[in-house]
């Protein structure tokens, strides 16, 4: 175990001014960005390697993180996304035997810069309260003049294109073709390994693009359908994303989107979207699937919304499901196309499995 003197000392710093002494862990630096709050109680190394928190600081809700070590393969993506851990206890040591090392030094190796000993609880009120805005974390800067300075020069995340900037660079493939023609172009704006995989398994091929790829250069893989992804920032400034799922929908091809995927389809049928107050982002946010009348507790990760008053008047858009908490749209369907989304994460990595199905029903729509 540490011991006291070797323990440093860090600082949070809200946009508002509110203020929190801590304990350090991981790098020792300084990290900015939007803080949020997840309330999920495992699963810990999924989020934090999830595209779609890029540019978030993060508060993990449950009052112990780390209990069960890392593992190589419980990754989202190549590295920790979030830019920043607020916690209020983080386990030294591990208890599950197929772990490859503690969250401590896995946290440690991947650079993250982390405060601990804070009263999450207060802080995740006072957020639900106040709504989301920008931080500072520091383990070497304790001025709050000073840090406050540099708070200033954190964009906002309403407004900001992130997805360009972690989307891949490279065209890759994933599944084998396998003779059933289920060939998938994914537009990669910050996917998860897990929604690829849960495709892939269903026998799919999918060949994934970076974010500004356009349709008529995916058309030459002749795919059967398309898939718009999950990933991070504000889809009112992904114009480009949006004329790329216009495309798809005038070629009249099968098309599914998940969390920003969802957004984009809805702003592709003119349906804007807004900045939510605080977001959702758990393991068990509960939806209503209309169709079925069947409730899913789902895994969600949001920051933005689609806008209901504007789709309760589309004559183009319907919703497919509403989060049974506060009512948002978390689900919508083009009239007269074999186009749908769903603002939650239905590959549920972490979380229950309730919701995997809207893979099978993508895959027989090709």
């Amino acid at each position: 175990m540490h011991t006291d003197e070797m323990i440093k000392p860090a600082v949070l710093l809200l946009e508002d001014g509110t203020f929190y002494k801590g304990k350090a862990f991981g790098k020792t630096g300084t990290a900015a960005g939007e803080i949020c709050f997840n309330t999920g109680m495992t699963g810990y190394q999924e989020v934090f390697t999830d595209p779609s928190y890029t540019g978030q600081v993060l508060i993990m809700n449950n009052c112990y993180i780390g209990n069960y070590g890392t593992r190589n393969i419980d990754t989202e993506s190549d590295s920790i996304k979030i830019r920043g851990l607020i916690c209020k206890n983080i386990a030294r040591h591990y208890s599950r035997q197929q772990a490859d090392a503690s969250l401590d030094d896995y946290i440690k190796d991947n650079g993250l810069v982390g405060i601990y000993d804070v009263d999450t609880r207060a802080l995740v009120t006072h957020i639900r309260s106040k709504g989301a805005m920008n931080c500072i974390i520091s383990s070497e800067i304790f001025d709050r003049d000073q840090l406050q300075q540099l708070l200033k020069q954190v964009p906002s995340m309403d407004g900001l294109e992130l997805s360009s900037t972690i989307s891949t660079r490279q065209v890759y493939d994933v599944g084998e073709e396998a003779g059933t023609g289920l060939r998938i172009a994914v537009l990669d704006l910050g996917v998860k390994r897990n929604i690829l995989h849960c495709l892939a398994e269903r026998g799919a091929h999918l060949r994934v693009y970076p974010a500004k790829t356009s349709f008529e250069e995916m058309e030459k893989f002749q795919p059967r359908g398309y898939f718009i992804s999950n990933g991070p920032g504000d889809p009112a400034a992904m114009d480009y994303a949006v004329e790329t799922v216009k495309a798809a929908l005038d070629a009249e091809k099968p098309l599914f989107g998940i969390c920003l995927g969802h957004q984009l389809l809805a702003r592709a049928n003119d349906i804007p979207t807004f900045k939510m107050h605080h977001g959702h982002r758990g393991l068990n946010h509960p939806v209503k699937n209309l169709l079925s009348g069947r409730s899913e507790i789902t895994t969600q990760n949001h920051g933005f919304g689609v806008d209901p008053k504007a789709i309760a008047q589309s004559s183009r858009v319907e919703v497919t499901h509403v989060n049974l908490n506060d009512q948002s749209i978390e689900g919508i369907r083009v009239k007269g196309k074999k186009a749908f989304s769903v603002q939650y994460h239905p590959e549920s990595t972490p979380g229950p499995y309730d919701s995997r199905y809207l893979f099978d029903e993508f895959i027989s729509m090709l």
